[in-house]
């Protein structure tokens, strides 16, 4: 057979491959031929190997291939291909991805009589399936991110006397960082910032599972230093070592009384008219010390006294310098936006620690959450 027909053999192959017709493939190939791949393993015979096109094309209906280069030696032909399609139905034994893929191949092909007599394809299936299943993954975590971000509350909170907002960014598409504010019995409002060691999905499910912790206890709520206890106790019983987590809690009532306790956190910051004060009553981190015991301190708040809770990936935000966004420039940025409602403070300032880390990769989820005591200014 002349190189011009083998090419033109192949170049129809192909043709009806792009076309998707299985009987013109199928006609192209010897009664008993042999096809070898990565995906069919050996198949013998046009038709079992029409049926493997029939498979290829049911699972990928848009399947295309490219040649960009056919070589003809006597009765042996080898093509460079591009094989393209869209992951809709699945394939490869996992689940489908929706996402568009490619790979190169090489088809060696031996022709007899005008026909294919063997075809080899020799493509790395294990890179596929390794990219699909990073797309798939990739899926996964975007829904959970959607679903962790569904957990967090709205960031801004109103209530007669107090008003109170937060956010979080998270180093991955989902991290170990949470906030939750809740309406307490005798119309208390509290609010939660935790920080889960380590990053990703096991960090975000524990983050997940003592966010739910806390809103039990907030049904028979006893004051945050029993909710930091009781929460320790669950964890020891459920082992979560080598994790561990940190955790702020405060509350306020109407008459300006501020109840917290921290459990192993950075100290939160109560802004005065007498300046910025550190907040450090409580005990150690939670799921370490079965015999914890967290202390609690009340703090007389005036109308427009102002409380941040922050998590260590804001003041541990590095820059291009390695330098930390630290505590100092994250008080002045308060002091700077004090008169910003908290949700507008929760929001510049996490914009400063952007841009302050510009293009450096943060390292870990920065949470911040802000609440101000109204007291009686709405009702006056």
């Amino acid at each position: 057979m002349s190189q011009n027909l083998a090419r033109s053999l192949i170049r129809r192959w192909e043709a009806e491959m792009n076309a998707h017709n299985t009987a013109g493939i199928a006609a192209l190939y010897s009664d008993d031929a042999v096809l070898s791949s990565p995906m069919f393993k050996t198949t013998r015979g046009r038709t079992s190997i029409a049926a493997t096109f029939d498979l290829l094309f049911a699972r990928f209906p848009d399947w295309k291939v490219e040649m960009s280069n056919i070589l003809v030696d006597g009765d042996q032909v080898a093509a460079l291909a591009v094989a393209a399609a869209t992951d809709r139905f699945g394939g490869f034994g996992l689940p489908a991805t929706g996402e568009p893929f490619s790979y190169r191949c090489v088809l060696l092909y031996t022709v007899r009589d005008a026909r294919i007599a063997c075809e080899e394809r020799i493509y790395d299936l294990t890179a596929v399936i390794d990219r699909l299943e990073k797309v798939r993954v990739e899926h996964e975590l975007r829904a959970a991110s959607d679903v962790q971000r569904a957990l967090f509350p709205r960031a801004t909170q109103f209530g007669d006397y107090y008003e109170a907002g937060g956010d979080s960014i998270p180093c991955r598409a989902i991290g170990g960082d949470f906030f939750d504010f809740f309406v307490l019995p005798e119309r208390r409002f509290g609010l939660t910032l935790g920080d889960v060691s380590g990053k990703g999905p096991a960090a975000a499910l524990l983050a997940s599972l003592i966010q739910g912790m806390f809103a039990v206890e907030a049904r028979r709520w006893q004051g945050p230093a029993r909710a930091l206890s009781q929460i320790n106790e669950a964890l020891i019983r459920r082992g979560i070592e080598p994790r561990f987590a940190t955790l702020s809690c405060a509350t306020v009532t109407k008459d300006g009384n501020l109840t917290y306790a921290n459990a192993g956190h950075n100290p939160p910051l109560l802004v005065t008219g007498e300046g910025i004060r550190r907040l450090v009553s409580g005990g150690p981190m939670l799921g370490v010390f079965a015999d914890a015991t967290f202390a609690e301190e009340t703090v007389r708040l005036r109308p427009g006294d102002l409380l941040i809770v922050f998590s260590d990936g804001v003041t541990d935000a590095l820059n291009g310098e390695n330098e930390e966004f630290g505590e100092d420039r994250l008080r002045a940025c308060v002091e700077a936006n004090y008169k910003l409602t908290p949700a507008g403070l929760v929001a510049t300032t996490l914009d400063a620690v952007r841009q302050f880390s510009g293009g450096a990769v943060h390292s870990d989820d920065a949470t911040l959450v802000a609440l101000r005591y109204v007291g009686n200014a709405v009702a006056a």
